[in-house]
This record gives C-alpha cells, structure tokens and sequence, in this order.
C-alpha cells in the first residue's frame, strides 16, 4: 500500500466520529406576526434542542425590518418547536385563541423555515377552556408552602372512587407540572388525562391516590434540575444557573409526603410510593429515586432531560447501586436529536450497577408533548403497580 493510501485512510478513520454530529444551519425567519405584537416585544423558540426553555436567551429572534430572524446550528435529526413571547403564558395559538400541536421539522441540511404566526396566547379574544378534570380531583391547597426552597405552591390530589366511605389505604403516586395533569383548562398544551385513565380502569386495577404539583413557572429548570447550570450555558436557568432540584426532592419526601401520609388512607411505605414527570420532570423523578432509594419503590420517567444534567450519570455511577425499585422509562422517536441516546446511555448504566427492575419504552412516533405521554400512561400506571 503506497504512503498516499495510507494517509487517506488514517485521515477517513479520524474524520468518521465527527461526520454524524456536523452542525446544520436552519433558520426561522417570522414572515407575520398577530396585529399588536409591538416592535420591542421579544421572540423565542422553545423546542426539543433547548429543553423547551420559553425564554432561552440564545434562541431569540432578531427583528430584521417586517420580519424576525434566527440562526441556529444543530445536529442532523427530528425536531419539535414553538414560538412564544417569553413564557408558556404568552405562547402561539390559533386565530380563535385556542392552543396548537407542536411544529416540527426535519434537519437534513442547511434550511430556511418560513414561519407565521396566527394569534398569541394572551393576545385578543380567547376560547375559555371549561373544565375537564373529574369529580375525583381536588385541589388540595392552593398554596402549599414549600420551607425548602420558601414559596408556595397549588397542590392538586385524585382520590379514587372507593375512598370515601371506606377504610381501604392507597398507594401514592407523586406527578409533577401539576397544571397539566388533570385539567386541561390550566395545561398550556394539553393535559395527561390522568383522571380519566384512572376513572375508566377496571375493578380489576389497583386503585391509587395521585398528588400533582404544580411548577413553579419561571422557576420550574431551577427546581426540576438537581445541579447547578454552569457547565450547560444554554439551559436556560433563571437565577443565576441554580440548580434547586435537591431542596425540591427534599420538599416531596420531608414535607409532602408526611403531609399527605398524615391527613390521607396511604400505603406509606417505598412499595406503594411512586413518582413520575416528563422533560425535566422526568429527570427530577428519576433523581428523586437516586437520592431516596428507601422511600420511591418506583417511577415514570418520560421523555426525560438528561442532557441539560450531564452529572446524573456521575450519581447514577454512584448511587445506582442502592436502586431496587421499578423504573418506567419512556421516549418518543421524534423528540430531538440526543434525547434518546441520553436515556438509553441513563438505563444502561443503571443496569450495570442496579438491580433496578426497569422497563424501557420507545415510540417511534412519539412526540414531546401531552398528547404522546398521555396515550403511553395507562400501560406505566399498570406496569408500575402489578404485584
């Protein structure tokens, strides 16, 4: 072989790793935008490449004349967006006001997606949302104090049909983004119809007891994240890159639980105690287990957001191995470029250090949205509370 060849194919071997991570260009380009949205108004996308951050400072548009503008580079791969003003209270809608389905795009290469906005959520006359959540679901204080981290919070609580009138205890599962759990007039995209996957089981289920808690908003990357934002600048924190995830997990078993154990018919013990989220819920519902092996016996972790919490594997490498409970993970093949590998890179590692039982569910037509954790939330109830 002539030293020519060997240089091409040394070259080929070194350049291989780095040709499916090469960096795409896609621009959004807002070509209109709802009658009074006011010049100095700011832009974002919110999506599965920046952990549906709705304030991401570095994916503001740029006014560029009648129109708003903005670059990014991202890997090859799926993804799913919206368009808001800073928050999920000031996001995209459709001309009557109400809420739309996630926008999507597949980035093949260099793009220009053209992009026009109908309505926004505040914006002009709106649909009023009635109500949906069940004769089960209560709200149990709208403003719950949380000593850890020194707010408030609305806790809502779904007590089975059974309940009343009757001495029988209940396993309790601990849900987070409260809003979206049962009640479609307080979601901002959608709810998970818990209540009513729960109302329709039959006599043959396990019945259970299920606490939401509500985010907390502007807050809600400080509290579900359990590190500090320093090394993932594009997280999107909001207080100087927190991390307040280990006061939120102390507030769920030092606080909630003792409060709901003391005034409810529970199970208390780690057997019949769940917790489950998505997005950066689930990332928080996992590290709940991580960090209180003895008091969750399992959890639902949906579409979870390992990549903006690289140090989780350095806790699963350390505390795995305490981890005997059952762990429901579950992602959806149209979610974003990393965000599987990030979960399956999470559940193999466990798997080599935990006797976890752990169940690994993958969608491929899945999204990161309700709709999608909504239909997979009958199959995980059922799984995580089989005998």
């Amino acid at each position: 072989m002539n030293m020519n060849k060997r240089i091409s194919i040394a070259l080929f071997i070194f350049l291989f790793p780095f040709v499916g991570v090469c960096q795409l260009t896609v621009q959004l380009v807002i070509h209109a935008v709802p009658e009074g949205t006011l010049p100095g108004n700011e832009i974002y996308v919110a999506g599965s490449f920046n952990n549906w951050d709705p304030a991401d400072k570095g994916f503001r548009f740029t006014k560029q004349g009648d129109t708003y503008v903005l670059d990014m580079k991202l890997a090859a791969g799926n993804y799913a967006y919206k368009i808001t003003q800073g928050s999920w209270d000031k996001v995209e809608c459709n001309a009557a006001g109400d809420d739309i389905g996630n926008r999507q795009f597949l980035a093949t290469s260099d793009t220009v997606i053209r992009i026009d906005i109908a309505s926004w959520k505040t914006a002009g006359k709106k649909n009023i949302k009635k109500s949906t959540a069940s004769s089960h679901v209560q709200i149990l204080n709208t403003a719950f104090f949380l000593p850890q981290l020194n707010r408030k919070r609305r806790i809502w609580i779904y007590l089975p049909a059974g309940y009343t009138g009757t001495a029988q205890r209940y396993p309790v599962l601990y849900m987070q983004d409260g809003q979206n759990v049962f009640e479609d007039s307080s979601s901002y995209a959608g709810e998970w119809g818990v209540d009513e996957a729960l109302d329709s089981l039959g006599p043959a289920s396990k019945a259970c007891i299920v606490i939401a808690i509500d985010h907390g908003g502007a807050r809600r990357m400080n509290e579900y994240c359990p590190y500090d934002f320093s090394g993932n600048p594009t997280a999107g924190s909001t207080d100087k890159a927190k991390g307040e995830g280990d006061e939120y997990v102390d507030f769920l078993v030092k606080t909630l639980k003792p409060y709901v154990d003391g005034h409810f018919r529970t199970l208390k013990d780690k057997k019949n105690t769940f917790i489950a989220g998505s997005s950066m819920g689930g990332l928080i519902a996992f590290y709940a287990v991580l960090k209180y092996p003895k008091v969750f016996g399992g959890a639902g972790v949906f579409s979870p957001s390992f990549w903006v919490a690289p140090s989780i594997y350095d806790d699963i490498e350390k505390r795995g191995y305490k981890i005997n409970s059952r762990l429901y993970f579950y992602m959806g093949g149209e979610e974003g470029y990393s965000m599987l590998p990030d979960m399956e890179k999470a559940c193999r590692e466990l798997q080599e250090v935990s006797p976890a039982y752990i169940k690994k569910v993958i969608r491929q037509d899945g999204q990161h949205n309700e709709a999608s954790w909504r239909r997979d939330f009958p199959e995980f109830y059922q799984w995580i509370l089989q005998d």
